[in-house]
């Protein structure tokens, strides 16, 4: 995957993703995750690969900044379409190449979003770098189950899988080790189909 070939590949999916990845299991699945996350007046909230905007749903809009971004054009058009009568900011701009300064966001989320980006740990880092300290990062994604290995037939498709824009291969725990000391995770429960899609929250530590 390159972020390229992405943009290409959501050019084609914007016009059809509500009713795929907002439908059914996956908009009960976005519900759950932010039935329990607490928004406090004039919290800064960043969404990261925004897409259609399908998590802004499930959110309140009220005494919170909300900016929201995607590198995909076509799919932020979607989004403000849904969302124009409110203030959320919407900007076009690259998940690992956050441009805003170190520490500005309360809270950072990214749905579905690791699992795409070329580079997900690239991704990670800046997430952690533009959330302030004890801030929350929430992330709604596929996973390998931890402690399990990736079977042989899924490891047969994935490369031809992630033609399609997503990687079906990716360990959360890999991922995210690099970034122990920086990043406490506080929840990770599985949220839809059997685990395969996980609800992971991390607190980012204070610096001593």
């Amino acid at each position: 995957m390159n972020s390229r070939w992405n943009q290409l590949i959501y050019k084609a999916w914007s016009p059809f993703y509500d009713q795929f990845f907002n439908k059914g299991i996956f908009s009960k699945a976005r519900r759950d995750v932010f039935k329990d996350i607490e928004f406090s007046q004039g919290d800064r909230v960043l969404f990261v690969g925004c897409g259609t905007g399908a998590d802004l749903e499930y959110i309140p809009h009220h005494d919170i900044a909300i900016t929201a971004i995607d590198l995909s054009d076509d799919m932020l058009k979607k989004a403000k379409e849904k969302f124009n009568q409110t203030d959320i900011t919407f900007l076009q701009m690259d998940a690992q190449e956050l441009a805003f300064p170190d520490e500005t966001f309360d809270i950072v989320i990214a749905s579905l979003l690791l699992s795409v980006v070329p580079n997900p740990q690239k991704c990670m880092e800046e997430m952690i770098r533009v959330v302030k300290q004890e801030g929350k990062i929430v992330i709604f994604d596929k996973f390998v189950p931890a402690n399990e290995k990736l079977p042989f037939f899924k490891k047969a498709a994935r490369p031809l899988i992630s033609l399609l824009g997503t990687d079906i291969g990716l360990k959360f725990e890999s991922l995210s080790k690099p970034f122990s000391k920086s990043l406490s995770i506080q929840t990770d429960s599985p949220i839809m189909l059997n685990g395969m899609y996980r609800r992971i929250i991390g607190i980012k530590s204070r610096r001593s």
